[in-house]
């Protein structure tokens, strides 16, 4: 019993934790739900923020031997990064449950905007509607509570509505931090279509007869890639402008989906030589396809369900852990093509006679190995590091820095296998083999 009374607040420091910001107007219909706390929003908030809540058809159901339940016991309430920090605190410095209430609705760290007593009518049929400055500048996040006694279910319809108010009047429905993520994505939906231009003119003209097959493939990413720019940037201006889901949302998941799939495709595709070394994939590198391909349509459908719902539903945890596990899965496996590729030239560089042909591959196979284990790292672990750890008011930084690195990333790799008239691995002299054997040798010997 005394584990419980702590469990309420518990939960809300552990949601908000992991939920992202979000901005937009939400309706929804929640039926039959016992859950103690359910997150709606987390939003920045500047010093003339507002928080507006829309109920109806709220109705309570409980067990028919369960007592009448408080109205008082349900409501909404609002939480800021800097009071979850203070209830974690004192939660480890104080070991004595009987400190904590068991209603997180009765916490002094929490800011109760209203409960079931403000219903009118009261439940069945009860409604509610009303606005709330926020005063205080900082990062909020909106939750539900329910301590009802036992399995107490809560059927209502809600609208919330977050957004701040600019100096001329108008209405920013983008988090503080959010604010300049537009103009991000265009800056670099700009980059990209010139990086495009400059490739289409190097393999299309400057070195036709040198381009492959995989060089087109790569113009086919970057001009996903630059379109699901451009679509992020008007999803993002025309939440930040009406708080509505969404612009033009097919062609936003669509060209999510084939960025994602032809970036890995690629890498799977370079890692093996294909078309740049060698003409013909061999049964397990299209295996490895057949798995990196479908893993990428699952991981957009829970992209997709992550994007149009919220962690108001019941399952968006396992949808984001889904998502979570399928990247990780993905992004390990394209690494094993480039492993094999490095095995290869080594063995056959013991073999063939062409030494130096052989560690001029191999060299650039691990810097290509080296750079997508770099890449991977930094996009998964160091971008979402920023994006907990940095100020409310800077999380565009982790989109900037996520951007910048994958901008450089497609330059080093477009750079790396560009199609070229003189081959430098074909045009080695004599002396360049010599050195190369004997660079073999001392690196087998290391081995």
């Amino acid at each position: 019993m005394e584990g419980s009374l702590r469990l309420p607040l518990l939960i809300v420091i552990l949601a908000s934790l992991m939920s992202p910001s979000m901005a937009e107007i939400k309706t929804l219909e929640i039926s039959d739900d016992s859950r103690q706390v359910i997150l709606f929003e987390n939003f920045g908030f500047n010093h003339r923020g507002t928080v507006a809540i829309a109920l109806s058809g709220v109705s309570i159901s409980s067990p028919a031997a369960a007592p009448a339940i408080d109205p008082s016991l349900l409501g909404f309430f609002l939480v800021s990064d800097e009071s979850l920090i203070q209830a974690a605190y004192d939660s480890q410095q104080n070991p004595n449950p009987s400190s904590y209430p068991d209603c997180v609705l009765k916490s002094p760290y929490v800011d109760v905007l209203f409960t079931f007593e403000s219903l009118s009518p009261p439940p069945p049929g009860g409604a509610y509607n009303n606005s709330f400055t926020v005063s205080h500048p900082d990062e909020y996040s909106l939750y539900f509570a329910n301590c009802g006694p036992g399995a107490a279910a809560v059927t209502m319809s809600v609208r919330t509505e977050t957004y701040n108010t600019l100096p001329d009047g108008s209405r920013d429905y983008l988090s503080v931090g959010k604010s300049p993520v537009p103009s991000l994505y265009t800056f670099f939906a700009v980059a990209y279509a010139v990086f495009l231009g400059g490739w289409i003119y190097l393999t299309m003209f400057q070195n036709r007869l040198s381009s492959h097959g995989i060089h087109y493939l790569m113009a086919g990413l970057l001009l996903s890639k630059a379109l699901y720019l451009v679509f992020a940037a008007e999803d993002q201006h025309y939440i930040r402008q009406t708080g509505t889901p969404h612009g033009w949302d097919i062609p936003f998941y669509l060209f999510q989906f084939l960025k994602g799939v032809l970036l890995f495709t690629v890498i799977v595709l370079i890692g093996t030589g294909w078309s740049f070394l060698k003409p013909f994939l061999q049964e397990r590198e299209k295996k490895v396809l057949m798995i990196v391909i479908p893993l990428q349509i699952i991981a957009n459908i829970a992209s997709v369900v992550i994007g149009e719902t919220g962690p108001f539903i019941r399952d968006w945890v396992t949808w984001n852990q889904v998502f979570l596990l399928i990247d990780i899965i993905c992004c390990c496996t394209v690494l094993f093509p480039i492993i094999w590729s490095i095995r290869s030239l080594r063995e056959t560089s013991k073999t063939d006679g062409k030494a130096a042909r052989n560690l001029m591959k191999l060299t650039l196979f691990r810097q290509f190995y080296i750079i997508v284990i770099g890449y991977l790292y930094f996009t998964r672990i160091v971008v979402y590091a920023l994006g907990t750890i940095t100020s409310y008011k800077y999380r565009w930084v982790s989109v900037a820095a996520e951007e910048i690195v994958s901008l450089l990333f497609y330059m080093f790799m477009f750079y790396m296998f560009r199609p070229a008239e003189r081959n430098q691995y074909f045009m080695l002299d004599e002396e360049e083999e010599e050195a190369a054997e004997l660079a073999l040798r001392e690196e087998e010997f290391e081995l």
